[in-house]
């Protein structure tokens, strides 16, 4: 499509948005389309012409100052630029100037006066801002940019305004919002809030008092992401060099974190060494070892975090010590160098990047991290939960919520800056295009031994966790030892009853349809945009491509709790009003999973050759073609891999959507942690061991479409019947 078509298009696309839908959005659903064109339904066109938004006039000006070269078949750049930018800017700030309440900006009085409230924007604006983007695109692609492809154009604009509005914005007025003292700006406000003696005591140094919640946070974030890496080290070293034949269970363990939502852990622990837990009950009858709530704080968290974030720390240490060349270990043993040495000086330094990788995704989760904490924190206060309790406590403060919220996201970025300059410049490359036939080293004995002695023993805690979670689902009480069977805690949660067809009558129901509709949503989009940014940010070379890719990683680098409470302070008044609807979370799981889709592109597109891009283009097809006919199936597991993950994070997540949800739209998630704080704990794991199998089914079921994707020639008839070549070992 060239600049002028699309130009063409956005024209008529920001017209009907003008014309024919309502501008504002509906409170009460579609009952209030009959009104039409009046009322609360009346496009911007009636609005406009008796009156009720005359400030909105500009943007029929911007309208016809495009149409205008449009009808005559021309495509002036700037006029089509400026146009299309004007449209989205005055749209956008003057939903901020006026607001339910009239006029918000104040020092705008001189201008617009007293205007009446203005409610939210709704589907005529949305289908103008579209159109607008669309003017901007073809504009930008008729002065030249973007090599005068408007496809790309539209798809590099229409991105970079979305990651601005729905990941930038939200975190710039949650560090603003800090600064405020009701409606006043005041610097001494945000210095108060950053410095209060919440955030920064030392009293647990001296007294029997608590530490404030950010060294709460640190230690515990230090000490999961030290354990974990540790953990997941030793696993690592046992299953590539230690010669044990258990792959197939390491493997499984790196699932389990995958499809368990991340505060289920926290029950399985206070099931067994609670006060009235299976292990404490042991205890105290046969060795006389009195009850405690030791659970109940740093170790419990610590310990359910690090049962969570072990196995992801195998998963990438297993990685990086298989893509170690083998031949630096063989020519360090061949200069004679003991088991030891070679892996104090060769395999150690080679693991440096993984070993940074795992450390910080544990850090970064314990970070965010908020159902473990709620559940077993005790007096144990972290940054995340006293976000929560800021924001839906009985003293809500918004601003002291952004406050902790900045605090937060400090050390997060901190983790990143400290892994950086850990790594340094220093090359890690060890995959060349050189042949190479090692035998990797083995295990020191010593070291073989250690690691075994850890492996096990966590390896058998670990069942007897997420054993609990399932047999817990089918016994009566488990947390008080009553082990008959029943289905009582399934059929309160799942029952179905026959009256003319079937009636969900169990009270899990509507939070899991509407958790399974919500992830079934926004996986496909989050995929889908994905891979199209990684496609933009891989194969296309524009002016601004890095900043793109910094905004689309920016979600990654915010703990869910500051997601959440942007998306509350962002989203809860026009413009944008959200909050309470379904699509708030839809949009909340797209943009904060989109870095998993983009990163996972990225990794396919870099084993893919341009120069079939090129042979594309070379054919005459275009970017649109070339999209869908080369590249899209050539990067058919990237996609089905990032499908997955939205899908499975979308049901298991917890600390950025407990801000976002409602009566009406509940998520499973957010249903079992309110189980849990009612002390329905049996109905909690019943619930979460339905979702662990759900979780499970389709991951299995991923794994094996994406088994079946397959790049290289299919085999033939005669080649189909031909035997099998011998298997040749390594270094044979």
């Amino acid at each position: 499509m060239g600049a002028l078509g699309l130009g063409r298009a956005a024209l008529i696309c920001a017209a009907l948005g003008v014309l024919l839908l309502p501008w504002h959005g509906l409170e009460n659903g579609m009952a209030e389309l009959s009104a039409w064109p009046g009322g609360s339904a009346s496009p911007l066109a009636a609005l406009l012409l008796n009156g009720a938004r005359w400030w909105l006039w500009p943007v029929v000006g911007f309208l016809l100052v495009a149409a205008l070269p449009l009808a005559q078949g021309r495509t002036p750049g700037t006029i089509l630029a400026i146009a299309g930018g004007g449209i989205l800017a005055w749209t956008f700030a003057m939903g901020e100037a006026i607001g339910l309440r009239g006029l918000e900006w104040q020092w705008l009085a001189p201008l617009l006066g007293s205007p009446p409230p203005q409610p939210s924007l709704g589907w005529g604006a949305l289908l103008a801002l579209v159109g607008a983007t669309g003017l901007l695109s073809a504009g930008i692609a008729a002065r030249g940019g973007f090599r005068a492809d408007a496809f790309i154009a539209f798809l590099v604009t229409g991105s970079a305004l979305l990651l601005v509005l729905f990941v930038f914005a939200p975190l710039a007025r949650i560090l603003a919002s800090a600064v405020y003292d009701g409606e006043t700006f005041s610097l001494g406000a945000a210095a108060a809030r950053l410095t209060a003696h919440e955030a920064w005591s030392l009293a647990c140094v001296t007294t029997h008092e608590g530490c404030g919640v950010v060294w709460n946070t640190l230690l515990l974030a230090t000490l999961t992401a030290t354990i974990s890496t540790a953990i997941g080290l030793f696993f690592a070293l046992l299953a590539v060099r230690g010669g044990v034949r258990a792959a197939p269970i390491f493997r499984a363990m790196t699932i389990l974190p995958l499809i368990t939502p991340p505060f289920v852990v926290a029950m399985a622990l206070i099931v067994l060494f609670g006060r009235t837990g299976i292990v404490t009950n042991w205890l105290w009858m046969w060795l006389d070892i009195p009850r405690t709530r030791w659970i109940y704080g740093l170790p419990g968290v610590l310990l359910a975090q690090v049962l969570a974030q072990a196995p992801i720390a195998f998963l990438l240490l297993d990685g990086a010590l298989r893509a170690i060349s083998p031949s630096l270990e063989e020519a360090s043993a061949t200069m004679g160098a003991r088991r030891f040495t070679i892996f104090r000086t060769v395999t150690w330094p080679l693991l440096k990047p993984a070993l940074a990788a795992a450390f910080l995704l544990g850090f970064v989760e314990s970070l965010a991290d908020f159902g473990n904490p709620l559940v077993l924190g005790g007096d144990f206060d972290v940054l995340s939960t006293r976000i929560f309790f800021a924001i839906a406590g009985a003293r809500h403060d918004p601003g002291r919520a952004a406050a902790l919220a900045i605090l937060l996201l400090a050390l997060t970025f901190g983790a990143f800056a400290l892994q950086a300059l850990w790594l340094g410049r220093r090359r890690y490359t060890t995959v060349t295009g050189k042949g190479d036939s090692g035998i990797p080293a083995p295990l020191p004995k010593g070291l073989k031994l250690g690691a075994s002695l850890v492996v096990w023993p966590w390896m058998a805690f670990t069942a007897v966790v997420y054993g609990i979670i399932l047999v817990g689902a089918f016994v009566r009480d488990i947390g008080r030892g009553d082990m008959s069977f029943t289905w009582r805690h399934i059929i309160t949660a799942f029952e179905i009853e026959w009256q003319n067809g079937p009636a969900l009558r169990g009270a899990a129901w509507d939070s899991l349809l509407t958790t399974i509709e919500v992830a079934a949503i926004s996986a496909p989009i989050t995929a889908g945009m994905g891979i199209l940014l990684a496609w933009l940010i891989a194969r296309q070379d524009f002016r601004g491509r890095r900043l793109l890719e910094f905004l689309t990683m920016l979600s990654f680098a915010i703990p869910g709790t500051v997601v959440g409470v942007s998306y509350i302070m962002s989203f809860n008044v026009p413009p944008v009003e959200l909050t309470g609807t379904a699509l708030i979370l839809i949009l909340c799981f797209v943009f904060r999973n989109l870095p998993v889709g983009v990163r996972g592109g990225i990794a396919a597109l870099a084993q893919i050759d341009k120069s079939l891009d090129e042979a594309s283009a070379t054919m005459g097809a275009g970017a649109v073609d070339t999209l869908r006919r080369v590249v899209l199936p050539l990067v058919r597991p990237a996609i089905v891999t990032a499908l997955a993950f939205s899908f499975v994070h979308a049901m298991t997540a917890i600390s950025a959507v407990i801000f976002l949800v409602s009566a009406q739209h509940n998520l499973a998630t957010v249903y079992i942690v309110g189980r849990v704080e009612a002390g329905e704990m049996a109905l909690a794991i019943a619930y979460s061991t339905i979702l662990i199998f759900i979780m499970l089914a389709i991951v299995l079921g991923i794994e094996k479409v994406v088994g079946r994707a397959q790049i290289g020639r299919r085999a033939t008839t005669a080649t189909r019947s031909a035997p099998a070549p011998t298997p040749v070992r390594a270094g044979a």
